[in-house]
């Protein structure tokens, strides 16, 4: 692990840049603010504007190990935390009833050591050692079940897990913890109190249009500028899914792919899966909106 000191909000945002991510202000200000107060920080926001890979550029600044909990509906303890080698003390169990041990407290105290124990992301994160730090990424908390957020809130709390078999567990150097939520509901305010909270929006053109050109930099600015400003007016529309960064990335990639090198609507409507995502919303672009968003797309180019 890289022992970084960042001394300033512009130390952030220049390793920031350096792994391609393009951050605001505001943004690298909260990160300075959650990794020198050692506390966690909690990124909202729409699905694809960056939040997930702040985690993974944050690991790669810090050359540490990343440490991911993908939450979905069901989560519970056994599975983000820990659970115990059943068929693994079971043969230990017959394996001293072979050799004629058959003291049940000695039994016992054997099955619920250490060795026996499965360690899920929060635990592997809290028992890392104190050889380097990981960054926890707690990815899609509102994913899952608000009885899971009553198990994070000892963990945020006080770096540290408690099992009834071995005792309390606590980190020796806590984890960077990164939590996002996509706000499909409100996280429990008693989690959110323990973070310092982030909301990232959809960027701005100028913003979007650096971060193709990072990612794409064999794309054409004049496509790269039509594409920014076709995605930049699509959000302003109604529809249940709108873009994200990562699907203009998509949608760029696609475009280069076929060999396009100006917008129009026949590509445009050819290529609409790698923008929008449900096929309600397909069917809402109908011609008419097409052609109006090529044709702005096109005529707004120089304003980026």
């Amino acid at each position: 692990m890289k022992n970084i000191d960042f001394k300033r909000v512009d130390d952030v945002q220049h390793h920031l840049d350096e792994q391609q991510y393009i951050a605001n202000r505001e943004l690298s200000t909260s990160l300075f603010l959650a990794l020198k107060m050692k506390k966690p920080i909690f990124l909202e926001g729409e699905p694809g504007v960056g939040k997930t890979e702040i985690a993974k550029v944050l690991s790669k600044i810090m050359d540490t190990k990343l440490i991911r909990l993908q939450c979905y509906e069901g989560l519970d303890v056994h599975n983000a935390i820990y659970e115990w080698n059943y068929s693994r003390q079971i043969l230990q169990i017959r394996m001293m009833e072979v050799e004629g041990n058959h003291d049940k407290e000695k039994i016992s105290n054997e099955i619920f050591g250490s060795e026996f124990l499965i360690k899920r992301p929060l635990f592997e994160a809290i028992d890392f050692g104190n050889d380097s730090t990981p960054v926890l990424l707690i990815d899609e908390l509102d994913r899952a079940d608000e009885e899971f957020e009553a198990f994070l809130l000892e963990i945020l709390s006080d770096y540290q897990i408690s099992i009834p078999e071995i005792g309390t567990i606590k980190a020796d150097n806590p984890p960077i913890v990164v939590i996002t939520s996509n706000r499909t509901r409100e996280v429990h305010d008693a989690l959110k109190r323990r973070c310092l909270y982030h909301w990232i929006g959809y960027p701005s053109s100028k913003q979007e249009f650096e971060i193709i050109k990072r990612r794409i930099p064999e794309l054409s600015e004049k496509l790269g500028k039509q594409i920014i400003s076709f995605v930049q007016a699509l959000r302003q529309k109604e529809f249940y899914k709108l873009p994200g960064i990562a699907e203009t990335l998509d949608w760029a990639t696609a475009l280069l792919k076929l060999g396009t090198t100006e917008l129009s609507e026949e590509i445009t409507k050819d290529t609409l899966g790698t923008l929008l995502k449900y096929q309600d919303d397909i069917e809402r672009m109908d011609s008419q909106m097409t052609h109006g968003l090529v044709q702005k797309a096109i005529s707004d180019v120089n304003l980026i």
